[in-house]
């Protein structure tokens, strides 16, 4: 039950967080992945190391806020705080030894749904991923160039015409 409970929420979380609209769901994980860490600083099994990590997070999560790619390595980088903290003997909650295991078992299971693009429920299943709409990279205006095709403003110029 150690393995499959930590499992379980972080696969709640990602059902819970596709109820969310975007672009807020993927601003509001960003602050979560920044909250997470932050998650030991009070602790400081690893001293100044603590705040050096957090500082690290921080720039993700800042980053994250336009990319569910940060986000998804944020968690990865709180996994690995994890697994220091749970060998070292520093767990995230004091009272409850193996926290920070099951926070090392939950975190890749938000990070792969992140890398995925933070996908809703509707989504994971008819296996869309979000974040690679061409219409949202043409609203944006990545990638779009004259005859590019994203943009339906943007007509193609016969030969004729680029004379």
């Amino acid at each position: 039950m150690h393995y499959v409970i930590p499992i379980g929420i972080g696969v709640l979380y990602a059902l819970l967080m596709s109820l969310i609209r975007e672009p807020h769901r993927r601003r509001f994980n960003a602050v979560m992945v920044a909250g997470a860490g932050a998650a030991y600083l009070s602790g400081g099994g690893l001293g100044g190391w603590e705040f050096a990590f957090t500082a690290l997070v921080t720039y993700v999560a800042y980053r994250g806020l336009d990319s569910w790619t940060f986000i998804g390595i944020g968690w990865l980088l709180h996994t690995a705080w994890d697994i220091v903290h749970h060998i070292k003997g520093s767990p995230l909650i004091p009272f409850v030894h193996d926290s920070s295991l099951g926070c090392a078992i939950c975190d890749p299971v938000i990070a792969l749904w992140c890398l995925r693009g933070g996908p809703t429920l509707r989504d994971l299943f008819r296996g869309k991923r979000p974040g690679r709409v061409r219409g949202e990279r043409a609203r944006r205006g990545e990638g779009v160039g004259v005859g590019g095709g994203a943009c339906p403003d943007v007509k193609r110029r016969s030969s004729r015409e680029a004379r």
